[in-house]
């Protein structure tokens, strides 16, 4: 007997997008307007996490050794500048100060400073995600960069609003990922250069949750005895 199988599997079985690899030789880091007014906006993640993840977005750079570009938007005014740490991590980077354009792209100081960069891959991210992040990864796909925008480094008003935004990027073909995922593709071997030696104190200070794992692992190889009970497990 001939068996008809659903529209829904036939769906199912339909290969997806192919898998886009992050290439360490081959990205650059963006940090779009994550000033310090603009902060105090962001409601979709506490404000401690917060600021951990701007400062893993923009650290992912050093780590990587990979082109990084700054901008901010009227900065004198109530968005106030880029958080001291941001600035300090890279005083020599391109820093540019929009005055007037919401959307980064329509800087065109901005738009030279990412060519420069000479690469095709960038990791984005900005306040707020549905405007800053958002605009700029659309109009970067429109000019055919593959775009990664962290989530976890752009904040806005409600979840709402970030659910949004990534939705819409999504269908542009922006790949959504967040630090950790980002990370781990730019490595992809722990035995690699940067690996294990790098990424860890890095994670360490950036992910604890993960760098608490390793701590642990050492603990137990340095100072750890076997309980009673755990023989066999």
């Amino acid at each position: 007997m001939l068996t008809i199988l659903p529209v829904t599997v036939f769906a199912a079985l339909t290969p997806g997008p192919p898998f886009v690899r992050l290439d360490k030789n081959d990205a650059m880091v963006i940090v779009a307007d994550l000033q310090v007014g603009l902060y105090q906006v962001v409601h979709d993640f506490d404000p401690i996490t917060y600021r951990n993840n701007i400062l893993a977005h923009t650290a992912i750079a050093s780590l990587f050794s990979l082109p990084i570009v700054l901008t901010t938007s009227a900065e004198t005014g109530p968005n106030g500048p880029l958080p001291k740490e941001i600035a300090q991590m890279y005083p020599t980077a391109p820093l540019i100060r929009r005055n007037g354009e919401v959307d980064a792209w329509d800087n065109s100081d901005f738009r030279a400073a990412v060519r420069a960069a000479n690469k095709s891959q960038i990791i984005l991210a900005g306040i707020t995600t549905d405007v800053c992040t958002e605009f700029l990864a659309l109009s970067l796909r429109a000019e055919g960069y593959t775009v990664f925008a962290n989530t976890e480094g752009s904040g806005t008003f409600t979840q709402k609003l970030a659910d949004d935004a990534n939705e819409r990027m999504r269908g542009a073909g922006v790949v959504l990922q967040g630090v950790f995922a980002i990370v781990m593709d730019l490595m992809r071997d722990w035995r690699g250069s940067p690996g294990s030696k790098e990424v860890l104190p890095w994670l360490d200070t950036y992910l604890p949750a993960y760098g608490y794992v390793a701590r642990a692992h050492g603990a137990a190889v340095l100072n750890g005895t076997l309980a009673p009970g755990e023989e066999g497990l």
